[in-house]
């Protein structure tokens, strides 16, 4: 059985996403999925070879097409991590988010990744525990956040959201905080004190 998957004009990680998922729901078989973009193409090889499969790559000018075969018993990219199956919320993983870009550099490529690493965490097979807002994060999580959408599928999933009460006042946006709950710095050091393991972006 191949199925066949059309991921042109999507950004990074929307074509792993579609082929991953395609891959876990079949327990035997293959995948073709085109893209057009050149990250695409690098990052689905690494998808292939997570499962054991030698990516077939064909280009048919700005469009490349690469099937992944998965034999029975293998797995799509299964996270190394020392959490287990019955702890789905990462147990005791919590991520502090210190800005709305991610990374230095260009605002408009740290913004796009920001929201691009949000997005991936809510397709993840384990979400983190705990998520906290702080400093210019907290825009994050407030009304006409292009990031809105996503945090309420992590917190439909059991994820709790926090943010900084006294970043929302500096920037004048507590009343826009439209997911999570307020909190504060003694707070936010407890959780973290107390957390397994914790993420700073």
């Amino acid at each position: 059985m191949n199925k066949e998957l059309d991921a042109r004009g999507l950004a990074c990680p929307k074509p792993v996403v579609m082929a991953k998922k395609a891959l876990d729901g079949i327990e035997e078989g293959s995948i073709t999925i085109s893209v057009d973009n050149e990250t695409a193409v690098e990052n689905l090889s690494r998808l292939a070879e997570s499962v054991g499969s030698k990516p077939q790559i064909k280009k048919d000018g700005k469009v490349s097409y690469i099937t992944i075969e998965k034999k029975k018993g293998n797995q799509a990219c299964q996270a190394e991590t020392a959490f287990t199956s019955d702890t789905p919320q990462g147990k005791g993983l919590l991520i502090m988010i210190s800005s709305d870009m991610l990374g230095t550099g260009d605002e408009e490529l740290g913004t796009l990744l920001m929201k691009n690493y949000i997005y991936s965490l809510t397709q993840a097979d384990i979400k983190p525990a705990t998520l906290i807002f702080v400093n210019k994060g907290v825009s994050l999580a407030i009304s006409g956040s292009q990031s809105l959408d996503d945090l309420k599928k992590l917190e439909k999933s059991g994820t709790e959201i926090f943010a900084c009460g006294t970043c929302l006042d500096f920037y004048g946006v507590k009343d826009k905080l439209a997911i999570g709950k307020v909190t504060n710095m003694y707070d936010i050091v407890e959780k973290m004190n107390s957390a397994a393991n914790t993420i700073k972006i």
